[in-house]
């Protein structure tokens, strides 16, 4: 395994791992700062409202500057930000650090995938990617129970641990990426909306992204309110939250490691729909359960499903356009953190006001129905690509 495989695996951990940590933390944060249960996923919110919205611009803007430098900054004001939050003494306080840390998040996590192809071989670049993207994975099945853990002796703990690591991590960026300077035609002064030009134009890359976003829909609105609602309905403490997580960690790790086992047996359209249909009818069903070792099962199951599902899709939407690959990546950033925060905010609503998580499963389940139904339809899965305005004007 290559220095840049471990570090880029690392950075996703990281990240992956402040960005899941608040969900088994939310019980006691809404109790620490005494706020409503429908206020309380605003600490979610805040870190993926603005990583989904500073992410529409870091993208354009890195694919004209040098990788290093963005990554490098990014991942300083993110460990600063993150550490932060342990010190924040009010719910205000805490949504400003969070929405810090979002931003910092936002022109952070694109550089890695953008980074891969110049930095390591064609041959190792599938590869690498799919290590980078099982440190998303890795930080379910570990790093967000061991935050809930270690949030057993004081909440802030978590907050500090990852800020200090991801400190560590600037300095070894530092030592061993290269700088990565865009290319001549790249590096030209283009703006931002232009740059989004050839995906806004192209039917396959809409129905790509809005595919994603009821994806993500699904899945953030699912996971907001799961530790609420365990800690309400099995009567579990932080540590025990923690401990049911985990399932959802190593069930996602594990089928990001298959992923590409199914793929080329049943190809990705049919791994996609059979994936997709299969979590329509457990999101339905994990609200009626009535004993936690079943929603550990169902929900490992889940997970499982889900890393066998993301990577293909990434890869496809990753594909449409070689020449912005830094605006694409930060496009399904924005969109997943797009989607994270209004799920935040619907998972809210849902169980304050209709009847509690049997809401949030049902919602989820018809977002993941209409996002195979936008798949499907739109032909994401053609072999047509998108073409750049350069490439388009050549051909013309």
């Amino acid at each position: 395994m290559s220095k840049y495989t471990v570090l880029f695996f690392l950075i996703m951990f990281m990240i992956g791992t402040d960005t899941f940590m608040i969900s088994p933390l939310l019980p006691t944060l809404q109790v620490k700062f005494g706020v409503s249960t429908g206020s309380a996923g605003w600490m979610l919110g805040a870190y993926t409202l603005s990583s989904a919205v500073f992410a529409l611009i870091a993208g354009p803007l890195s694919d004209g500057w040098n990788r290093r430098t963005v990554l490098l900054c990014g991942l300083l004001g993110f460990s600063i930000s993150t550490a932060l939050c342990g010190f924040a003494d009010s719910f205000w306080t805490m949504c400003l650090f969070r929405f810090l840390a979002g931003i910092s998040a936002a022109f952070t996590a694109p550089q890695v995938w953008a980074s891969i192809p110049t930095v390591v071989s064609p041959a190792k670049i599938a590869k690498t990617m799919g290590i980078a993207f099982s440190g998303i994975a890795a930080s379910q099945a570990l790093g967000v129970p061991i935050g809930s853990w270690l949030a057993t002796s004081n909440w802030s703990v978590p907050f500090w641990t990852i800020g200090f690591a991801s400190l560590l991590l600037v300095v070894f960026a530092f030592l061993l990426l290269p700088d990565i300077k865009p290319s001549a035609t790249m590096g030209e002064r283009t703006s931002i909306l232009r740059r989004y030009v050839p995906l806004i134009t192209s039917g396959k890359a809409r129905s790509g992204f809005v595919a994603y976003l009821l994806l993500h829909l699904a899945v953030g609105t699912s996971f907001a309110f799961v530790g609420k609602w365990m800690a309400d309905t099995f009567a579990l403490s932080v540590g025990q939250i923690g401990t049911v997580v985990i399932f959802l960690g190593f069930g996602n790790l594990f089928g990001s490691m298959i992923s590409s086992y199914f793929s080329r047996k049943l190809g990705n359209t049919n791994t996609i729909a059979t994936g997709m249909l299969l979590l329509v009818a457990l999101y339905a069903v994990v609200p009626q359960l009535t004993s936690v070792t079943s929603v550990r099962i169902v929900y490992l199951i889940i997970f499982t499903t889900l890393g066998i599902v993301f990577p293909i899709i990434i890869g496809v939407l990753t594909s449409l356009n070689a020449s912005i690959r830094g605006t694409i990546s930060s496009l399904t950033n924005s969109t997943m953190n797009g989607a994270n925060t209004l799920g935040a905010w619907v998972a809210g609503l849902l169980y304050v006001q209709f009847g509690g998580y049997s809401s949030i499963g049902m919602f989820s389940a018809v977002c993941m129905a209409l996002s195979l139904g936008t798949l499907l339809l739109g032909g994401v899965f053609g072999r047509k690509t998108v073409r750049s305005d350069t490439e388009s004007a050549s051909a013309s």
